[in-house]
């Protein structure tokens, strides 16, 4: 891939690590030039944040590794299996990437009631929505019903080879369902079902509570000195 310009963030406390100092690296290019060059940036470890594309940068710590998953190696645990049959009733809807007030409302809720601490958690509608959504790349949101009401939303990438999952957000009276976790199932199954090599799962943080879940879908790949490793436990 051609060189790319990245521009730095200014240092800024870490929102996974508490203690830490973040830093990230954002690429620097008109949104056509990000279009085509998104699924080499994917392999590369970036992100998509709303209409940008960024890795962790930071000076003194690794700790945001990105993963990914060979969709075709697949093997559901128990725990995941037990998850998939029990919301087997699930109605899955794709829905195009706009502001949607059910979801904002719902957004609102969620980061409430599982990220108090964050700032997401006082997200304007335009900040809730450029967030999430992005002008030049193929986004879907996935509402996700439980008898017909509103349970869950996923936000995906799709690219030629991939699906990147972006955020996924949830009702909080339908915690016990574990929709984090079949969400990720149902765009494993999305996957396969389109003919995709990977699913795409964002940084991996092994001693952040909320990150360390991505490890139980395995064969888990993490990006490791420029390299995708495939786990072996």
């Amino acid at each position: 891939m051609t060189s790319i310009p990245l521009f730095l963030t200014h240092e800024h406390p870490c929102g996974y690590l508490e203690g830490e100092i973040a830093q990230s690296a954002f690429v620097q290019a008109p949104f056509h030039i990000l279009s085509s060059i998104y699924p080499r940036l994917l392999a590369k470890g970036f992100r998509r944040s709303g209409n940008e594309v960024y890795t962790a940068h930071c000076a003194r710590c690794s700790a945001c590794i990105p993963a990914r998953l060979e969709v075709a190696k697949f093997k559901d645990n128990r725990k995941q299996k037990r998850c998939w049959k029990k919301n087997i009733n699930i109605q899955a809807l794709i829905k195009p990437p706009v502001f949607y007030q059910a979801h904002y409302e719902m957004y609102q809720r969620y980061q409430n009631f599982r990220h108090t601490e964050g700032s997401m958690a006082y997200s304007s509608p335009y900040d809730y929505i450029n967030f999430l959504s992005s002008s030049w790349c193929n986004t879907q949101f996935i509402e996700f019903s439980i008898n017909n009401e509103l349970a869950a939303v996923a936000v995906i990438d799709r690219i030629d080879n991939a699906l990147s999952a972006v955020y996924t957000f949830f009702e909080p009276k339908f915690s016990s369902y574990s929709l984090g976790v079949y969400a990720i199932l149902w765009e494993i199954e999305q996957a396969k079902l389109q003919h995709k090599e990977f699913l795409y799962l964002g940084f991996w943080i092994e001693s952040c509570k909320k990150m360390t879940y991505k490890i139980e879908y395995k064969p888990i790949q993490l990006l490791i000195n420029n390299r995708w490793t495939e786990l072996s436990v």
